[in-house]
């Protein structure tokens, strides 16, 4: 997987929601959005 350059569009990508309901990117298109991004490593998975 190729890094994004900064300012780069991020790619749409789908993952579920603390509901279980799937959430994709682009559905959010407009929207102000904060994507938080951890390691593995600090999580209980």
């Amino acid at each position: 997987m190729a890094l994004l350059d900064v300012g780069a569009a991020a790619p749409d990508f789908t993952l579920p929601d603390q509901d279980g309901n799937e959430m994709s990117l682009s559905d959010l298109k407009g929207s102000k959005l904060v994507i938080w991004f951890f390691p593995k490593a600090n999580t209980p998975g």
